[in-house]
């Protein structure tokens, strides 16, 4: 009897030996990548044979969480989850609740990672930095740039305190050219993200075109250099027949006084002087030639009235 009680303790023990290593695989299983947690990030813990301890936590605000059984609170925020794993057995060890404890800790849900891309893109949206993000990514989350789109982005990049408790004392305004990002493709400007970043694509600035033009509009300016009365003459696609000669600048001063300034357009259109270049915000204005429309109307009329009493001395004389 006794080798038969024997045989079977044995064979319970080689049994929960199998299934020990099988129920902590399928809880190693891990939904998300491993990274340093965070205030309002979800863990799934899981202690083997200890049902009542195995639930779902959130790291408190303070950064601790909070287990059935423990007296403690157990500091999560900064750690890993494999060394959430060790402190929350190195607890249950300490306040004699289990002598041997198996522990799992898998990431849920990330919610202490946030990205913001806004501004002149396509999908404004908020994010979480789960693996590997860069600024490319980012920008493709939020598909790609709107039409209205500058020449440069805005990322504001929280630095944390030297003491590593995950504390921002500081944001960083770094200013990247597009150009670099996306034309030259310069790796060094495509960093990575870690969380807690704002991604701002500001909107061009605009030169505005009214008057005797073919299409009056505002036009975006993403070359600051190379802005004119000539280029904005052309990209609202020409004069109309009766443009004046004259032409005018309306821009504000430093002091936000409103300046007009005239602008010889003729002159210039004939290469008898320079081009005028332009500023953001400035409004072209090209009016109209009052005496030449007159003069075309006048013209009009008077071979519409010949045509009409030659056409109607020829019904006449039939």
């Amino acid at each position: 009897m006794g080798n038969l009680v024997c045989l079977l303790a044995i064979l319970a023990a080689t049994a929960i030996a199998q299934v020990r290593p099988s129920l902590m695989e399928d809880a190693g299983k891990e939904n998300l990548p491993s990274q340093h947690l965070g205030v309002d990030d979800l863990v799934a813990i899981s202690v083997y044979d200890a049902p009542e301890l195995t639930r779902t936590a959130r790291v408190e605000p303070g950064g601790l969480i909070h287990l059935p059984l423990l007296k403690n609170g157990i500091a999560a925020a900064g750690s890993l989850p494999r060394q959430l794993e060790a402190s929350i057995a190195a607890a249950l060890v300490s306040e004699q609740i289990l002598v041997d404890p198996v522990v799992k800790v898998t990431v849920v849900e990330y919610h202490s990672r946030p990205i913001s891309v806004m501004g002149a893109v396509r999908k404004p949206l908020t994010f979480q930095a789960v693996g590997t993000v860069t600024l490319l990514d980012a920008l493709a989350r939020a598909e790609g740039l709107s039409p209205d789109a500058g020449t440069e982005v805005l990322v504001s990049r929280p630095q944390p305190s030297p003491d590593a408790r995950g504390e921002v004392t500081a944001t960083l305004l770094e200013r990247i050219p597009l150009n670099r990002l996306l034309k030259e493709a310069d790796p060094s400007v495509n960093f990575q993200l870690r969380g807690g970043e704002e991604i701002r694509v500001p909107e061009a600035g605009k030169i505005f075109v009214v008057g005797n033009v073919r299409k009056p509009g505002a036009f975006p300016v993403r070359d600051t250099g190379d802005n004119s009365v000539m280029k904005l003459v052309a990209l609202s696609e020409g004069l109309m027949p009766y443009a004046a000669k004259l032409a005018y600048v309306y821009r504000h001063d430093d002091r936000g006084a409103k300046q007009e300034i005239a602008i010889h357009l003729e002159r210039i259109m004939e290469r008898k002087e320079p081009d005028v270049p332009l500023q953001v915000d400035d409004v072209l204005y090209i009016p109209d030639n009052k005496t030449r429309r007159a003069t075309v109307n006048m013209i009009d009329r008077i071979t519409s009235f010949g045509a009409s009493t030659a056409s109607g001395v020829l019904i006449w004389r039939r």
